[in-house]
């Protein structure tokens, strides 16, 4: 996998962090997860592997290649970091001094704290990422990034800012600054992202014309399109499975303890001993 140095050196960096964070912590008996080792590394792996010299020369030939890139950031190295947790490991990896003024930052109050908190808020972090999505995929936003590397990078770290924020109410990782949304919101909030992409690409899809100039076959723009529907949207559709499934489980937990609590109730307004 061949990477610029733009791209190698901050992937480098954040993994060595990660790793010397997670392995004080795990030293401390904190938190360490092996898991969220796995999927922190799986994450740094898919930027990587978007953003590689082949992967890059072959997305500015062919837009179907160009849109499994972007998805590459957006489905799978996002939530993949999100889900690493990594806000204590990547704490743990400073100096004493440094990890102290890290925590002030983020005090009770703080200029900050109040930032992250607005930007992790459901309804902004949906609406962000859609318009990122939508606004870097009209004609002349596209075909500048494909004509220029400065703005194709401006548009890569775009797609995966906004995705990070788009699927921090989702895990929910630390710093919790705000308490998760429901199973309920999430769902809702999973199922009307995958509406909105999958109407993006619906609408490459099914175009009589090509939207690019980068990219005039219209072959090329339907599979483009296709991808970010199928692919976009399974993901999306998995994420919504999980959340079912584990709220299921949570509703097997409290099924027994609801039930005793039933049971006392009866007996006490019966007279009967518990």
């Amino acid at each position: 996998m061949i990477l610029r140095p733009a791209v190698a050196v901050p992937i480098l960096i954040a993994a060595c962090a990660y790793a010397a964070g997670w392995w004080r912590l795990r030293r401390r008996g904190g938190a360490a997860s092996g898991w969220r080792l796995a999927a922190s590394a799986s994450g740094l792996l898919s930027i990587g592997i978007a953003l590689s010299t082949p992967v890059d020369r072959l997305a500015h030939a062919s837009f179907a290649a160009h849109m499994m890139q972007h998805l590459l950031l957006i489905a799978g190295a996002a939530p993949l970091l999100v889900l690493a947790d990594p806000f204590a490991a990547l704490c743990w990896a400073l100096p004493a001094s440094l990890r102290q003024g890290a925590a002030r930052l983020l005090r009770t109050g703080g200029l900050l704290r109040g930032v992250w908190r607005l930007l992790t808020a459901a309804s902004l972090a949906w609406l962000v990422h859609a318009a990122a999505v939508w606004l870097w995929h009209l004609p002349g936003a596209y075909d500048a990034a494909v004509a220029d590397r400065l703005v194709h990078d401006v548009e890569h770290v775009a797609f995966l800012g906004t995705a990070l924020l788009f699927w921090w109410p989702i895990v929910s990782p630390a710093p919790r600054l705000r308490k998760p949304p429901g199973y309920g919101v999430r769902v809702v909030y999973l199922l009307l992202a995958g509406l909105q992409t999958a109407l993006l690409g619906l609408l490459l899809a099914m175009s009589p014309g090509a939207w690019y100039r980068a990219y005039p076959s219209t072959a090329d723009q339907s599979l483009g399109g296709l991808v970010m529907w199928g692919l976009g949207g399974a993901v999306d559709m998995l994420a919504v499975l999980i959340l079912v499934g584990r709220y299921l489980a949570t509703q097997d937990r409290l099924a027994p303890e609801t039930a005793e609590s039933r049971h006392i109730a009866a007996r006490c307004v019966s007279g009967r001993k518990a």
